[in-house]
């Protein structure tokens, strides 16, 4: 019952965080945003941290884990989602980050030993097959599209999110809890975001008082980093990163539901086909 809510609240919370960022995009630098996103966040579970007495010192390995899990997580997968999310529809995006599943089970054998299932491997055939078929007209045009230009942001963060996903899988396999790896890793990640667009992009420090900006970055920060990461998180140390990572075939429904109703998506056989393919792949992997 416990995993079964933790997967809806998830599912719910992370299928609308993909258009919730559209919002965000037009007012402040979009990689400022991740950095005001992640560091609002780590404050909130730090605070939460204290207030119920949680232990929060490591050693110095864990340290490294934490920062290498917010350098791929914050730094690596969410600043390339908020450059993608400026090509393409929130629901396209959604779909592209539910091949995270076959990715988690790759990087789960690389990095952790863990044996590789064949229906994996289909499940993944799918899944790009799919996209290949949502995204066939920008693909075969003479020229890069704005789409295409998603695309190819958008694949390296699927990328990058997978291997977050692993690491958070290591640390809860040496029990480290889930609410202080969250806290320092979106800590860790977010201020190394900071630091490179300060250092890298020399991009000036700007903020928008609009309710239009900050709602958005309440949501994005408290409901769609502290508690859809949390539960997450939570059921990728309880079942496993392939098994958690189910949240993202459910995930792109919700996000293609309001894509259509409020971004006036325009559906064409392909595209239908394409989305159907790359969510079977995941369904195909998750076949006992």
């Amino acid at each position: 019952m416990l995993n079964l809510l933790l997967y809806a609240t998830a599912v719910l919370i992370w299928g609308s965080t993909w258009l919730v960022i559209k919002f965000q995009l037009s007012q402040v630098d979009p990689t400022l945003s991740v950095v005001y996103r992640f560091l609002l966040a780590g404050l909130v579970l730090f605070l939460f941290c204290l207030i119920r007495g949680r232990n929060l010192r490591y050693s110095r390995r864990d340290h490294l884990f934490f920062a290498a899990q917010g350098a791929a997580m914050v730094f690596g997968s969410y600043t390339l989602v908020y450059m993608a999310s400026r090509y393409l529809t929130s629901g396209l995006l959604a779909v592209i980050f539910a091949n995270i599943m076959a990715l988690n089970i790759v990087n789960l054998r690389l990095f952790l030993g863990q044996p590789i299932r064949i229906k994996a491997v289909w499940g993944g055939v799918f899944g790009l097959i799919g996209i290949v078929l949502v995204f066939w007209r920008d693909i075969t045009a003479a020229q890069i599209g704005p789409s295409l230009t998603g695309l190819l942001l958008a694949l390296p963060a699927t990328y990058l999110a997978s291997i977050s996903n692993v690491i958070a899988v290591r640390n809860a396999r040496v029990s480290l809890p889930v609410t202080q790896s969250n806290a320092y890793c979106m800590t860790y990640g977010g201020l190394l975001t900071l630091a490179f667009y300060l250092v890298v992009m020399n991009g000036p420090i700007q903020m928008s008082w609009t309710p239009g900006y900050l709602l958005p970055l309440l949501y994005l920060s408290l409901f769609g980093s502290v508690i859809a990461f949390g539960c997450y998180y939570t059921l990728a140390g309880r079942l496993g990163g392939d098994l958690a990572a189910y949240v993202s075939t459910l995930c792109p429904i919700v996000a293609l539901a309001l894509s259509t109703m409020y971004e006036n998506y325009h559906w064409t056989p392909t595209s239908v086909a394409g989305v159907v393919m790359a969510l079977a792949g995941n369904v195909i992997v998750l076949i006992p």
